[in-house]
């Protein structure tokens, strides 16, 4: 089992219920995509599976594991097997491309390695071979502060790829690409996880690509899962129930399709 919740619930610092009685199971090497309103709770569901936060009630299993019980090295060491691609990539401006990307294994080197390879590449290679298949490999030794958005959350996916994770959880991984880059993207991750046999859990605004791209879908509203389901039993009604509010101010929600729910777009390459 690669993630058990058991009635998780989860309530801010400030009061806020961000998540409430969670019951779920993934096993190893599914793929999941967790679609919602805004303000569901999908980014703080991904922040608690990635030990950002803590459950404030019920129990969390991770990769074999209790976040909850572990300290200091031991939870270091189940963080540094877990993946977080960002919306946003907490990329500092002037750092290069190659030492972002080669950040991702900071948690499993040692902290000389480490220390070198933030003053000089120690494998630049390894770096470029991530890039490669998200055609950024030109990017090797630029700035991030000279990239687009887009650019900058493929440099935050590549850092994944070159993590080597057993857990990859992706928050609205493709917001800021165009509508091909981003089928391109979600395409290429689907299949490095399923080559991999690695767990991908990824929540997306856009119900199409998840719906193409993943075989399970959990719809999240108000802090509860309101269905689980395989893509292609994913109908027009569940839309509609978990999206309502934006039915009643005249949104109609993305429409699934038999083709939609199982038609998987190929990435051009991979590695």
């Amino acid at each position: 089992m690669s993630i058990r919740l058991d009635g998780v619930g989860l309530t801010h610092a400030n009061g806020y219920q961000a998540l409430q009685q969670i019951d779920l199971s993934i096993v190893s090497g599914e793929r999941v995509a967790i679609i919602g309103p805004s303000g569901a709770g999908k980014t703080s569901l991904l922040r608690l599976l990635g030990t950002g936060l803590m459950p404030s009630a019920g129990q969390l299993q991770l990769l074999g594991e209790q976040p909850a019980t572990l300290r200091g090295r031991a939870l270091r060491r189940l963080r540094a097997r877990i993946g977080l691609i960002h919306q946003s990539p907490p990329l500092p401006p002037r750092q290069r491309v190659v030492t972002a990307v080669l950040a991702g294994r900071l948690g499993q080197w040692s902290l000389l390695r480490a220390l070198a390879s933030l003053c000089y590449p120690l494998d630049a290679a390894g770096a470029r071979a991530a890039l490669e298949p998200l055609d950024l490999e030109d990017k090797l030794f630029t700035r991030c502060d000279q990239l687009s958005g887009g650019q900058l959350q493929r440099v935050g996916i590549a850092r994944v790829l070159y993590q080597q994770a057993d857990l990859l959880l992706a928050d609205e991984p493709v917001s800021a690409m165009d509508p091909v880059l981003a089928e391109h993207t979600l395409g290429l991750l689907s299949q490095l996880a399923e080559r991999r046999k690695l767990t991908l859990v990824a929540s997306l605004h856009a119900v199409d690509l998840a719906l193409r791209h993943f075989p399970r879908v959990i719809g999240l509203r108000d802090g509860r899962v309101l269905f689980d389901l395989p893509a292609a039993e994913v109908s027009q009604t569940h839309l509609a129930q978990l999206y309502v509010n934006d039915s009643l101010t005249g949104h109609t929600p993305p429409r699934p399709s038999a083709e939609s729910a199982q038609t998987e777009q190929a990435p051009r390459r991979c590695t």
